[in-house]
């Protein structure tokens, strides 16, 4: 059960108890039917709120999340805690990716619900559409790390051959690659030509500042890999957007 900033405030009870019966529905059925290997995915959100900056694969447990999704974040948590305990008593390969924030085709592209580039993709293509400016919620000065889902799932299948960890590893761009929710809207606005205004409703929250993460354990095992650059990976989904409107999850 996933959804974006404000359905995660309003319902942190509920992300709680259906993502815990989700883990543990999975793991225990595929220890039941002898599965040696399953990779489960985590968030960034999981990382304690008052931490050090950029986090790694060591600090999932050092302090509460951040107070807006603690539900969902303390529920992806016991993923960690089950492969460790899978691994011990019953030598299953269960361990855990942790991506940055994804986007793509085929993304939840609904403004309430989804998360916060294809919703604002959407509505983009709304203001565009209807001739009106475009609404950001927050300040827009927030800054996340974004993959590619075209270059997740390629790291996705390294996993599932190659990697022999129980622990946990960071599959994202490099610090270097943070942007701004500003700078991300900005991008949409470039890839879909949208001329009209664009403006940032501080009235609402912004959620976690940042949670930069460290990808120096990936690039350990593969130092040579090329994600898509960000603005190429924007105007790839927001022409797929576009084109395939009416069939979108919206």
């Amino acid at each position: 059960m996933v959804g974006g900033l404000f359905r995660n405030m309003k319902y942190n009870l509920d992300f709680w108890r259906k993502n815990v019966h989700i883990n543990d529905n999975v793991l225990h059925s595929a220890h039941e039917h002898g599965v040696t290997k399953v990779i489960s995915c985590l968030s960034t959100c999981i990382f304690p709120d008052k931490t050090t900056y950029p986090i790694d694969e060591t600090m999932i447990h050092n302090g509460p999340p951040h107070s807006s999704n603690f539900g969902y974040s303390y529920a992806k948590r016991m993923i960690d805690v089950q492969n460790r305990a899978y691994s011990e008593q019953h030598g299953r390969m269960f361990t855990a990716v942790i991506p940055t924030n994804v986007f793509g085709m085929h993304d939840n592209f609904n403004i309430e619900d989804g998360h916060v580039l294809p919703g604002l993709i959407h509505k983009t293509y709304l203001a565009q559409r209807n001739g009106t400016s475009l609404a950001v919620w927050g300040s827009g000065k927030p800054r996340r790390q974004f993959i590619f889902s075209l270059d997740l799932a390629r790291l996705f299948i390294w996993v599932l051959r190659e990697y022999k960890e129980i622990e946990p590893i960071i599959l994202s761009v490099g610090e270097e690659d943070e942007v701004s929710i500003k700078e991300a809207a900005e991008s949409i606005v470039a890839a879909m030509g949208f001329k009209g205004e664009l403006v940032f409703d501080t009235s609402k929250s912004d959620g976690q500042y940042k949670k930069t993460a460290s990808n120096s354990k990936l690039r350990k095992y593969l130092p040579d890999f090329q994600f898509t650059p960000f603005s190429q990976a924007v105007k790839e989904t927001c022409d797929w957007f576009v084109a395939n409107y009416d069939q979108a999850r919206k």
